[in-house]
């Protein structure tokens, strides 16, 4: 280029010129100041503002999008380097698509927020504002630390409602929820099979190495834990989408779907079992016995009572199998004198005597890493909380866990009652179902794990019961599309079989 032809340029683009050069400077600064987190993140404003205007135009692209990069950011980041906490890359997006829907609402219809789901999710955000104000351990109140923790222990929740409530509330996008999730945990199996048939890869060993060893290769057992953050989230996870996949091919209507939700169901089986995490196992009998009552018939009831009776007895009261270490840990789930077990209620035994005197916990408006090394919590912080209903009972004390348990109790209750007396076409019931299913084994995955918190559970399965509560009014409109899908189907088996008997003539 040419000093006329810059000057041009300059002359034409000069404000954009300026603005670049001083988001370089900024840039610069803040590297000096807080090294590469800081450049990256002034480097992003421009993507930012890229994202916004596409987001602006198209934002059930960006919801997608989200959806997505919370399937599987936990496994890239053992791929690639992310110079940025991955709060940033989950939470931005989600952040600007609120900001989207705030400032330019025609894009999706009024929404009626008032439900027990919302009410719920409003009583423990309360709560943890109040937490604002213990003092427990007597120590210096952190407005970053406090700021933090109610972005992961409620807004997340809140977001996820949000935008699920305001953007998935056409049958067309609730089935390709419903689709997604499917192809995504097919992938997962998948990738749980590949480590198990072709072992781990340099990334994956590496993580292993840097201490993941000792929860994953025990005694032998190898427990697979496909693109998840660890073996106990995917196993759970995984299971609880199984129990859902089980259901939605039971109660679909298009052939196209009863054999994806099948597939789906199957191989999210196969990698429950794949990631040796008993838990997993609680989730997917506790799911499926939900759903016996949910079902109301019989001819669903029986043979899913008899089949799961079947499954307890061969792994509670048989050795069959036992040659396969990954059955062989599953079945350990009833053995009442499992060591690890025994470690987890010593573990509460402890907490135990330490917060009682602690009725709201340690609190979350404190730095826990700067506690006293001879402060009387510093030992509940340091001791393993294993589950997430632990964890709460650490930082938000009992009282705290009453108030999460009743959050997700009314949840459940008011999805279970939604399905069972206020939906009469068969798939939607079926979706009610399979996300309350679903909802319930999660959660008893989070008592036993520290898995409710993690990518992708949130958005999963707290936005799925954001869906359940959204199909009441959309049950008509959703039979419709249902009746017409299932139009198209018939109409392409027919010409299919038309061109067959026309090829035989010929």
């Amino acid at each position: 280029m040419g000093i006329n032809a810059f000057k041009t340029y300059a002359q034409d683009n000069g404000g954009r010129i300026i603005v670049f050069f001083l988001l370089f400077l900024l840039a610069l600064f803040e590297f000096h100041s807080m090294g590469i987190v800081g450049y990256a993140l002034i480097c992003m404003i421009p993507v930012m503002i890229l994202g916004f205007m596409v987001a602006y135009r198209h934002p059930m692209a960006l919801f997608w999008f989200i959806f997505t990069v919370n399937y599987f950011i936990m496994g890239l980041a053992r791929y690639v380097s992310i110079p940025v906490p991955i709060t940033v890359i989950t939470l931005g997006p989600q952040m600007l698509l609120i900001m989207v829907l705030i400032i330019n609402p025609k894009h999706t219809p009024d929404t009626q927020y008032a439900t027990p789901m919302l009410l719920a999710l409003f009583l423990w955000t309360f709560y943890l504002f109040t937490q604002a104000f213990n003092d427990t351990c007597m120590l210096p109140f952190s407005l970053s630390a406090w700021l933090m923790n109610m972005n992961f222990f409620s807004f997340y929740f809140l977001i996820a409602y949000f935008l699920v409530t305001k953007l998935i509330r056409e049958p067309e996008r609730i089935m390709k929820f419903l689709r997604l999730w499917a192809y995504f945990s097919i992938a997962a199996a998948l990738w749980a099979w590949k480590q198990k048939t072709f072992w781990f890869d340099d990334w994956e060993w590496a993580w292993l190495m840097s201490g993941a060893s000792r929860t994953h290769l025990i005694g032998g057992a190898i427990r697979y834990f496909s693109f998840f953050s660890d073996a106990a989230n995917f196993g759970c996870s995984i299971a609880s989408s199984a129990v859902a996949f089980y259901v939605l091919a039971i109660t679909a209507k298009l052939k196209k779907d009863k054999i994806l939700f099948a597939i789906a169901a199957v191989l999210s089986t196969y990698g429950m079992f794949t990631s040796g995490t008993r838990s997993g196992l609680m989730c997917f009998l506790v799911g499926i016995a939900l759903y016996v009552v949910l079902s109301k018939s019989f001819k669903i009831a029986i043979p899913v009572v008899i089949m799961a009776g079947l499954f307890v007895f061969f792994l509670a009261f048989t050795k069959i199998g036992d040659g396969n270490i990954l059955i062989r840990r599953m079945r350990s789930a009833f053995n009442k004198d499992d060591a690890s077990l025994n470690v987890r209620d010593m573990n509460k035994a402890a907490l135990k005597k330490y917060l009682q005197d602690a009725p709201f916990g340690m609190g979350i408006n404190i730095d826990e890493g700067t506690i006293p090394a001879f402060h009387k919590f510093k030992v509940v912080y340091e001791t393993s909380n294993d589950s997430t209903y632990v964890f709460f009972w650490q930082r938000t004390g009992i009282v705290g866990v009453y108030f999460f348990a009743g959050m997700n109790i009314l949840i459940l209750l008011g999805g279970c009652f939604i399905t069972f007396f206020r939906l009469e076409n068969k798939a939607c019931r079926g979706i009610g179902g399979a996300f309350c299913c679903a909802f319930l084994a999660i959660n008893a995955g989070g008592y036993a794990n520290h898995i409710l918190l993690q990518y992708p559970n949130i958005i999963l399965y707290y936005g799925g019961m954001a869906i359940v509560y959204l199909l009441p009014g959309i049950e008509r409109k959703f039979q419709k599309y249902e009746e017409a899908q299932y139009a198209l189907q018939e109409e392409k088996k027919r010409l299919k079989l038309e061109k067959k008997r026309a090829s035989r003539v010929g």
